[in-house]
């Protein structure tokens, strides 16, 4: 593929059609979304088009391994976990995203997809649960959003908000009102870690009767905000 316009994306230009540039693969505890807790292959790709303020995988910018689309899936398989989310930075910034997603599914896995809404996943296969994690003001980048995703969403996806205060709240708010999220998908209020207090974002989603999810990352309640491979 072509050298992509986005200097963010640099680390991609050079791949071929079925290749992927590939941070981590490995065999963890889902942390976030109504998976959490269950066993899940974790597939995270390099490279992403954003780059919110905080941001907890900013190693996943650059470096990792070139793969084709056959080999991820032959590297899953050997976890032998029927749970696999593909994450990233942001995967749908590699076109051959969308064709391990595809095979993923076709080899027997519930297949989720973490992306920042800031690219279309209208081509996403539509097996795949979506976790789309729209960005608050408070990331930097909430002028990247795509809203045209908001239409593309099933019924069994998912949106996470990640929050750092009370102006993301009443921001996030608004968005479920306004795109009325809860009638189209499941929607999860997320604390940013070490910004935000999971109790008051508790408080608040209680006091507002948001029709909305608390949801905390458990892989870091577990290992710690830092550690990777988890």
């Amino acid at each position: 593929m072509d050298r992509p316009a986005d200097s963010r994306l640099a680390p991609l230009a050079g791949l071929a059609a079925d290749e992927l540039l590939v941070s981590e693969i490995f065999a963890s505890l889902q942390g976030e979304s109504t998976y959490a807790g269950a066993r899940c292959a974790m597939v995270r790709l390099t490279g992403c088009n954003l780059r919110c303020r905080w941001c907890d995988t900013a190693y996943a910018f650059a470096g990792g391994e070139v793969m084709r689309v056959a080999a991820v899936v032959e590297r899953v398989a050997a976890l032998a976990v029927p749970l696999v989310e593909v994450t990233g930075g942001e995967p749908l910034a590699q076109p051959a995203a969308l064709a391990l997603l595809r095979a993923l599914c076709d080899a027997g896995h519930t297949v989720l997809l973490e992306t920042s809404g800031s690219l279309p996943i209208g081509a996403v296969d539509p097996r795949v649960i979506k976790i789309v994690d729209f960005k608050a003001p408070s990331s930097g980048e909430t002028e990247a959003n795509d809203w045209g995703n908001v239409a593309a969403l099933a019924a069994h996806d998912q949106v996470k908000l990640v929050l750092a205060d009370r102006r993301d709240f009443d921001w996030a708010a608004r968005l479920i009102a306004e795109e009325r999220l809860a009638e189209r998908c499941v929607v999860l209020l997320s604390p940013v870690w070490g910004e935000l207090e999971p109790r008051t974002l508790a408080e608040w989603l209680l006091a507002e009767r948001l029709p909305a999810r608390l949801g905390v990352q458990l892989h870091k309640l577990l290992w710690g905000p830092s550690r990777r491979g988890v």
